[in-house]
């Protein structure tokens, strides 16, 4: 059985060498900021609002570009869902605040890899390479 393809596109934010990194009310774990698409939307399409819906800000199109696309599996379950998630740069306009779909943000180093998802922390190991992240 093919496992199934959870598609989602995220927001790469680095300051001072650490990645913003939030964590949605309910759940226990962080994420790089971003989401699912809605329908027919694009990338970019989904990016501006998951953004805008999450963190308050709106992203300044013109300004984003790819970091790299990530697989890896939501857990070690055999059989586990697959999470594709297609990461972008860019500049924002507004002041950062998490929304009601937010319980908190964070500032993460290389040194708190273990508090995001497998997927999250191939994305970590390929920043620490290039080394934007502390």
């Amino acid at each position: 059985m093919t496992p199934v393809l959870i598609d989602t596109v995220a927001w790469v934010r680095i300051e001072g060498g650490r990645i913003l990194c939030a964590r949605p009310r309910g759940k226990d774990v962080f994420y790089i900021p971003g989401g699912k698409r809605e329908g027919a939307e694009t990338d970019l399409q989904t990016l501006l609002r998951e953004i805008e819906e999450e963190l308050t800000v709106g992203l300044i199109r013109e300004t984003v570009v790819h970091a790299g696309t990530y697989e890896a599996p939501v857990d070690d379950r055999p059989g586990a869902a697959v999470v594709r998630m297609s990461c972008y740069y860019g500049d924002y306009r507004g002041t950062l605040a998490a929304s009601s779909e937010i319980e908190e943000m964070a500032w993460f180093s290389f040194a708190d890899r273990a508090l995001v998802p497998p997927v999250d922390q191939l994305l970590f190991d390929d920043l620490r390479a290039t080394g934007a992240l502390n």
